[in-house]
């Protein structure tokens, strides 16, 4: 018997939803999956791929990197593609950008190096630090992860910077929501102890697909309620808590420190070292 037996936990991820629904299971717990997005292959996004050749088409003299995983995929794809020895080139003659270490991780496991982190691994220290470095007349290439950043990247245009995007793991709606639906569903009725959140889109689409279903507002009134929400940082947090909803995360942006946080609230043994709210 886990610390989490007979407790239900709702998980919404699609990447690395494997070993996030193993880490529960290994604690008891009863995990009902519905991934919420689907992500599009990154060696057939044409998207990405028309992207990088823009990027390629002349130097950069700034690149920002907002995840480890997203620049990782963006490379293997390049690899597909025949172009990432150009690639690699044209980056690590620019002025890396990263946030977090890890995106430092994945841009020194491509033979690169970064001038800057941001320790607070928010994109608004990212971004804010190179508008504060001077991007008028650059031309700055901003790895993105699953989403716009307009907020963001905007501020970078009004200094003057030219700005490429590229954007690895677009998504869309799963093909068949009804496991969604029924996890709205066990939400509503009270039968979940916790949902979790591991991407901002998941979290977004998932109120997204609750209004389309007619039930967004009774959604809303269990979110705020007696169920946990839990998220693995604030930028995935953001959707829900712009709407009232109250998170916990982690005090690491880890998987590991999700799981073990959600031991610790639903177990309620002595873990509010490891919670933020």
């Amino acid at each position: 018997m886990g610390e989490l037996s007979g407790i239900a936990i709702g998980v919404t991820a699609e990447r690395r939803a494997e070993d996030f629904i193993t880490a529960l299971e290994r604690h008891g717990a009863d995990v009902r999956h519905a991934p919420t997005i689907t992500i599009v292959p990154l060696d057939r996004d044409p998207e990405l791929r028309a992207a990088t050749s823009t990027l390629l088409a002349s130097p950069i003299d700034f690149t920002v990197v907002t995840t480890g995983a997203g620049f990782r995929g963006w490379l293997a794809a390049a690899s597909d593609w025949g172009l990432a020895d150009s690639l690699l080139e044209r980056l690590g003659a620019s002025r890396i950008y990263a946030r977090g270490p890890k995106a430092v991780g994945a841009v020194r496991g491509a033979g690169l190096r970064e001038s800057f982190s941001a320790s607070s691994e928010s994109n608004s220290e990212l971004f804010g630090s190179l508008v504060s470095a001077g991007v008028s007349g650059a031309r700055v290439a901003v790895q993105l992860h699953g989403t716009p950043l307009p907020e963001h990247t905007a501020p970078l245009v009004e200094a003057g910077a030219s700005v490429v995007e590229l954007q690895p793991y677009r998504w869309y709606s799963p093909p068949d929501v009804t496991p969604v639906h029924e996890l709205i569903d066990a939400a509503v009725a009270g039968s979940l102890g916790a949902l979790a959140f591991t991407s901002a889109p998941a979290a977004a689409n998932f109120l997204t697909l609750a209004r389309e279903y007619g039930r967004y507002e009774s959604l809303l009134a269990a979110l705020r309620g007696p169920l946990v929400v839990a998220c693995v940082g604030p930028v995935t947090a953001a959707p829900l808590e712009e709407v009232g909803v109250e998170t916990l995360q982690p005090e690491r942006q880890r998987l590991g420190a999700l799981v073990k946080l959600l031991v610790t609230t639903l177990s309620g043994t002595d873990g509010a070292s490891e919670i933020r709210s």
